[in-house]
């Protein structure tokens, strides 16, 4: 029996070692070992597993799917698979057919009545203003019958975090200096906050007593924490971490963090109900984790680094982390 070497499979096949390893250890595909050699050797059975591998991850078939296909003798339900990404993927066409449909309209519109050749002001441009007030939030249709709705639904289709946009982290039990802020602001409760806690970061100088300080904050307008679509929150509390000695004059308070595992995505362009949607969503339908009590995190990343440019908004990411724990069999 023909023995390959794991070199020759990366170089054949142009997949890397660690992607190899990868698959071995989440049981997908197995090697063999010979005495005196150090290396991952494969048979004509592994190959054959190696192609099916390959050619299903090029069709999009998460991973998760392609080992219950591979570990499957039962054609129907590796039909039933197939079938259940086909309908995910009629989803994302769908989507991405609503957003060519009103880009298609945008450009008729431009074309028919302004000068490509010249400087466009696309803000006062009648043409652009055709379309945005076609869609104006209502139900009232633009060309090729798009309504405002579709698209909300076609962004939310096309934004929606896959298993690889998640990651699962543990948050370590942490002091912190708090600081709660209520009612209306200008800008908001959360910057309200979050200024106090910036305030105290620099006439305490924490980052040179603390340079791995963290500071997140959540929404606590409602009594259980939760992100669950408050449209204006009203009640915000931001939080920088400190040494457990440390003192802390009021307005701020000092607290204890339990810490604990969380579900973690990047914001995107600040749209915090869609993605605090869309992350609660991708938690109820996980096989693996469920919702537990506690605070839904705001997390501002390179946080040392942020305070010290003058924490920008341009230049501030932030992480929303949902408190989550494994589910029971």
């Amino acid at each position: 029996m023909e023995l390959i070497s794991i070199r020759q499979v990366s170089t054949d096949y142009g997949i890397s070692r660690r992607m190899l390893c990868y698959y071995e250890k989440i049981g997908l595909l197995k090697s063999s070992r010979i005495d005196n050699y150090a290396y991952r050797l494969y048979d004509k059975d592994a190959l054959k597993c190696l192609q099916q591998i390959i050619i299903l991850r090029k069709l999009q078939i998460p991973m998760k799917q392609i080992k219950s296909i591979l570990n499957n003798q039962n054609a129907i339900e590796i039909i039933e698979i197939f079938r259940q990404h086909i309908d995910g993927l009629d989803e994302q066409i769908t989507a991405l057919s609503t957003v060519k449909s009103i880009l298609s309209s945008l450009v008729a519109e431009l074309q028919e009545k302004a000068d490509i050749h010249l400087k466009l002001d696309l803000l006062n441009d009648k043409s652009m203003l055709a379309v945005v007030s076609a869609l104006s939030f209502s139900e009232n249709k633009i060309k090729e019958n798009v309504s405002m709705n579709e698209l909300n639904k076609a962004s939310e289709t096309l934004s929606k975090p896959e298993d690889k946009d998640v990651r699962i982290v543990y948050l370590p039990p942490m002091t912190v200096a708090a600081s709660y802020v209520s009612g209306e602001f200008e800008w908001g409760v959360g910057p309200e906050a979050t200024s106090k806690i910036e305030q105290f970061v620099w006439d305490t100088g924490l980052l040179e007593i603390k340079p791995d300080a963290r500071g997140m904050g959540f929404d606590c307008t409602k009594e259980d924490l939760s992100p669950e679509i408050v449209k204006k929150p009203t009640a915000y509390e931001a939080w920088v971490s400190i040494p457990y000695d440390m003192e802390v004059k009021p307005p701020l308070v000092k607290k204890t963090f339990g810490g604990g595992m969380y579900a973690a995505h990047v914001l995107r362009d600040w749209n915090f109900q869609q993605d605090w949607h869309l992350l609660e969503e991708w938690v109820r339908t996980s096989p693996r984790y469920e919702k537990r009590g506690g605070p839904c995190l705001e997390e501002i990343l390179n946080y040392r680094n942020m305070m010290q440019k003058g924490a920008q908004m341009e230049d501030t990411q932030l992480d929303l982390l949902l408190p989550v724990k494994e589910r029971t069999q």
